[in-house]
């Protein structure tokens, strides 16, 4: 077990934090069951700017919880049967997040939603605060490669071309393609 990660850890940057919450724990609580499931791929989306980013095109109903402060889930359902979990980080105000990709034993973000139970309930969740899901450090710090980031061809070049996906360097861990 390991400390968990407070508001401002979460508070700073997602281009920061990206690289940072490779080797973290991901925690979620199913009724009396804790499961920690180690971090080992995440992928940085920063701002309006990002045009892979949700938030490329402003604040909606879907993307406003990527405006909250860091430290908030952000969980939205992809290809209409994949929940995906964000961690948002930074201030209020500006979206940003960083995707959760994979877990030990779980390649890829719709897998590991699935085998940790995180689903839509949780979208606005407090990460700081909550019972159900949060982030740990237990200290461990794995090499990781960097990458670009998968699944955004409708990106402009420059973010669709940009080094924002960051994975665990060690080899028992096989990264999607």
């Amino acid at each position: 077990m390991g400390k968990r990660l407070g508001r401002n850890y979460f508070s700073r940057p997602a281009t920061e934090l990206a690289p940072e919450l490779i080797g973290k724990l991901l925690c979620r609580r199913v009724e009396e069951e804790i499961y920690r499931y180690r971090i080992t791929e995440t992928e940085c989306y920063f701002g309006e700017e990002d045009t892979a980013c949700h938030a490329s095109k402003g604040r909606t109903e879907r993307t406003k919880v990527l405006y909250e402060q860091g430290g908030t889930a952000y969980v939205y359902l992809c290809y209409g049967m994949h929940s995906l979990f964000n961690v948002v980080t930074g201030k209020k105000g500006h979206p940003e997040a960083v995707l959760i990709r994979g877990i030990t034993g779980y390649n890829g973000p719709g897998k590991l939603t699935r085998a940790m139970m995180i689903n839509r309930d949780l979208n606005g969740e407090d990460l700081v605060e909550s019972s159900r899901l949060w982030v740990e450090d237990d200290g461990y710090r794995p090499d990781y490669t960097v990458a670009k980031r998968v699944g955004i061809d409708y990106a402009t070049p420059e973010y669709r071309d940009i080094l924002w996906r960051y994975v665990i360097a060690d080899g028992s861990y096989k990264p999607a393609k």
